[in-house]
């Protein structure tokens, strides 16, 4: 008797235990305001001082980027600057002295200038001229100067110039009359690499060499060329090229005997190479299904370095001081923002020196992305990036979004997005899709949108929300569209041309008139515009018959959707006349829109509390057109 007895009480324990299930992240994850989530703090560059004791960074936890040092010893993070109007955005510590050089811009109109911040806190302008756009491109090799590129002689094209540190004035290097793209200098300032878009995947590559004015073409065929870096001594020059390949690889021309060698190729891109200072390394980055693959190679003996690893994230960025004892890295992922390490080469010891989540914020609540393929109205494969919430099941269907990234030619990503973390923690499922036309997957999907555009690529967004439909855990009925710049294009081209195909539309400063967005380039953009007319489409030319049909502006009586339309006042990329006009015209259709208008930014929000405004509003208005749930308003909307 006591047997059986014994043999129930088993039984009974195992059942209770089987009852209680463990909690799922779903059970315990927190849902957060875009206040918490924003307060994610975005850090970014990394340049040693002459000492090695600090690095300049860019941050933006005032709410803007402002520079910020911190030691590589650890410890605070420390501002530098203090601006509450435009972003700063640190450029490098002065390779002698604790000078400093930053570029701001007015508000995000993309005018940048170059400043140097003086050991004293002043700081001075050293591109003052109205209306001239400045980038720094390098130091000199004797690091008494640095070159940069300005158009301040002429708008449409930019020159290079010399700055000398001591007296900080510049002269002209060399000047640009042919709508060439500056690249790299030689370490014996005898050559500058040059290159020429043809389209906006080809580009020929070209020496010039500065003391005979002599221009020298490289490629030999029509191809994708892009310079990268010259060999330390000077006696070659490594280019990226796709001639013969669908994935670009690096080459190697030697300047004595004009000979070319392979130096690198991968199964995917490489997207770019650079030798650290002394030659020691050779930094090469390749596009790995849209991550960053990273190697560090050991010039002298040919072989690759082991890198620091940190648990769980990627190594998204390197950099070294001068000296090469010591690395600076980013690690990150889709499901984290990246911190900021060093690394000592000789110790191999590594220092975590941010900690960039908000600590209200719990890391097992974020969502880390899955690339999936899907295949599209003709049996092309297509490749996306997904994020499915904790909270989705077939149990628990939810809401969800096709993604578009800008461009045209541009790539979704496997980087950590809190826009995309927030609404995924608000329950919505995402498909960052890569179209046709996407970079990336090689020269030939690049191309296949060419003279296309609003017809395929709109196509694969639509077989997008097909395989989200197919999904257990997403509800079919209710999938929006959504995206900035083309990708806002691509927003309002579906809710224009596939009306039936989308539930809602988010337009972030998207295009919806071609021909005036085609016509109204910034003007350095020259030397890239005709490339853009082969790609898209003439607008002075038969090609305005075409760029009229795919402009969405002039079919807004399609639209049957709700719409919501965010625009920055300074876009000089995509006016605002673009988002006034579009939202005038669906409104005349009694179709629910919403617009969001910011007077200090540009094309795209960099401002955190513009940020918190905008995505609230996006939130609200998918919880009331997707979702089609009662919203409640976050304590943030109200800042």
């Amino acid at each position: 008797m006591k047997k059986i007895l014994a043999i129930a009480l088993i039984l009974s324990i195992w059942a209770c235990k089987e009852q209680k299930k463990e909690p799922s992240i779903a059970d315990t994850m927190k849902t957060y305001t875009i206040g918490q989530m924003m307060d994610n703090e975005s850090v970014a560059g990394g340049s040693f001082s002459p000492d090695k004791s600090k690095l300049l960074v860019s941050s933006n936890r005032s709410g803007i980027y402002n520079m910020y040092t911190v030691p590589t010893s650890g410890g605070d993070m420390m501002p530098v600057t203090q601006s509450d109007s435009s972003s700063v955005f640190a450029i490098s510590y002065f390779p002698k002295d604790a000078r400093m050089l930053f570029r701001m811009d007015n508000n995000g109109d993309e005018i940048y200038h170059i400043f140097v911040r003086d050991t004293d806190g002043s700081h001075k302008d050293l591109t003052p001229e109205e209306g001239a756009r400045s980038l720094f491109y390098q130091w000199s090799e004797d690091k008494t100067a640095f070159f940069y590129g300005s158009n301040k002689r002429d708008n449409r094209f930019v020159d290079l110039y010399k700055m000398d540190l001591e007296s900080l004035t510049s002269k002209l290097i060399y000047q640009n009359n042919d709508g060439y793209d500056v690249g790299v200098v030689s370490p014996d300032e005898k050559y500058v690499a040059l290159s020429k878009s043809i389209n906006t995947n080809d580009s020929d590559l070209y020496l010039y060499n500065l003391k005979s004015d002599e221009l020298m073409q490289i490629n030999k065929t029509q191809s994708g060329n892009y310079p990268q870096d010259f060999a330390p001594d000077g006696s070659a020059l490594y280019y990226t090229t796709d001639d013969g390949s669908e994935f670009s690889y690096l080459m190697k021309y030697n300047l004595a005997d004009a000979s070319y060698e392979k130096a690198m190729q991968r199964d995917w891109d490489i997207s770019g190479s650079y030798f650290t200072q002394n030659g020691t390394y050779q930094v090469t980055y390749i596009n790995e299904d849209a991550k960053n693959t990273i190697e560090v190679k050991e010039v002298a003996t040919g072989e690759n370095i082991d890198l620091p690893t940190v648990e769980n994230m990627e190594l998204t960025s390197v950099s070294f001081s001068d000296d090469e004892t010591m690395m600076r890295f980013y690690a990150g992922g889709s499901h984290t923002p990246s911190n900021l390490y060093v690394y000592n080469l000789e110790t191999k010891e590594q220092k975590k020196l941010t900690d960039v989540l908000n600590p209200e914020v719990q890391a097992q609540d974020l969502v880390k992305a899955e690339v999936v393929r899907y295949k599209s109205f003709d049996g092309l494969e297509i490749p996306a990036i997904y994020y499915t919430p904790h909270q989705a099941s077939a149990e628990n269907p939810v809401p969800a979004l096709v993604w578009v990234h800008g461009g045209p030619g541009g790539q979704s990503r496997q980087n950590f997005s809190s826009f995309i973390q927030y609404l995924v923690n608000h329950g919505y499922a995402i498909l960052a899709v890569n179209n046709r036309g996407s970079s990336g997957y090689g020269k030939t999907f690049y191309q296949m949108d060419d003279l296309n555009h609003g017809d395929k690529d709109l196509k694969d967004c639509v077989e997008g929300k097909n395989w989200l439909a197919q999904q257990a855990e997403i509800d079919g009925e209710k999938i929006g569209i959504i995206g900035g710049s083309y990708g806002g294009y691509m927003t309002m081209a579906a809710l224009t041309y596939t009306p039936e195909e989308f539930d809602v539309g988010v337009n972030l400063f998207g295009v919806t008139n071609w021909m005036r967005t085609l016509k109204s380039i910034p003007p350095w953009w020259e030397s890239f515009k005709d490339a853009l007319y082969k790609e898209l489409g003439d607008p002075y030319s038969a090609d305005s018959v075409r760029l009229k049909q795919i402009s969405p502006l002039f079919h807004t009586d399609k639209v049957t959707k709700p719409l919501i339309v965010l625009q920055g006042s300074q876009d000089p990329r995509v006016l605002q006349a673009e988002s006034d006009e579009i939202v005038a015209g669906v409104r005349k259709n009694g179709v629910p829109v919403e617009y969001v208008l910011f007077e200090d930014e540009g094309h795209g929000f960099v401002k955190k509390e513009n940020q918190i405004t905008a995505y609230s509003k996006i939130l609200e208005f998918l919880d009331e057109y997707l979702k089609k749930e009662e919203s409640t308003p976050l304590k943030e909307d109200s800042k």
